[in-house]
């Protein structure tokens, strides 16, 4: 009965994510303008210039591409947070923490509805991207394997948010650690150049960077398929999952206290 529950619970956070989608697209349209911002005009420049060398000569643009992807997924997930501060403040946390569902379902739900955003996302960037020349591997079963690793890899994400949330007590606080947060991931993971340009102390933080594995195992399955790294990237985002959704559940309920 409990397990039903949750997983009932889980298919009502992603069909209210939906809902949320049909009625307002202003913030994806909004969210969109930097990741189109990096790949029409970061990236030609850093292209002309030829000032970073990319693995196999592949174009610079098309090496950078997964890496805006993940990183506009990942800004939309990590301020996912800033929606459970509003409605802890609504009151309406404090009803969903009387439905059958743990608190574990409760929060993996939550966190798993943003990787519906982190979609709708992609599929505003991947276009874009193909208009600049962006060439990506044609074949469907990679593309669609590409989209579930960034489902799941949002509700990680989105799952530091809700942990940032139970200590942010208000919007405005929360808005300065989501930028610390991201910023940080971003630069120091293989989203724009590659690990071994970076200096020893990057590479080491790189080697434990999600956003990292994220990235590796999504451009490999669009832009390089080079595969070799896969299981690793597959087994990192897993742990990352797991290990943040116990922490997100344990602090789900300081977010109203």
């Amino acid at each position: 009965m409990i397990f039903r529950d949750s997983v009932r619970n889980f298919f009502v956070m992603i069909e209210l994510e939906l809902r949320r989608l049909r009625h307002d697209r202003t913030e994806l349209y909004f969210r969109a303008v930097q990741p189109i911002l990096w790949i029409v005009i970061f990236a030609p420049v850093m292209s002309a210039i030829r000032a970073i060398p990319t693995p196999g000569g592949i174009p610079y643009i098309d090496f950078m591409t997964p890496g805006v992807l993940i990183q506009s997924t990942t800004f939309l997930s990590i301020f996912y947070g800033l929606m459970m501060v509003w409605e802890r403040d609504s009151g309406i946390l404090k009803k969903l923490l009387v439905t059958p569902a743990s608190r574990y379902a409760t929060v993996i739900g939550r966190s798993m509805a943003s990787g519906v955003r982190a979609i709708f996302q992609g599929l505003i960037v991947i276009p874009v991207a193909l208009l600049m020349s962006v060439k990506f591997i044609p074949n469907a079963a990679y593309f669609v394997s590409a989209f579930v690793i960034i489902f799941f890899s949002s509700g990680g994400f989105a799952a530091i948010s809700i942990i940032a949330a139970s200590f942010m007590k208000t919007r405005e606080r929360f808005m300065g650690i989501g930028q610390a947060i991201i910023m940080p991931l971003f630069f120091a993971s293989n989203a724009l150049y590659p690990v071994e340009m970076m200096p020893q102390i990057l590479k080491d933080f790189s080697a434990v960077n999600p956003m990292s594995y994220v990235v590796d195992a999504v451009r490999g399955l669009l832009i390089t398929g080079d595969l070799s790294n896969l299981p690793i990237d597959l087994a990192a985002i897993a742990i990352f999952d797991v290990v943040l959704f116990i922490l997100a559940s344990i602090s789900f309920k300081r977010i109203i206290e």
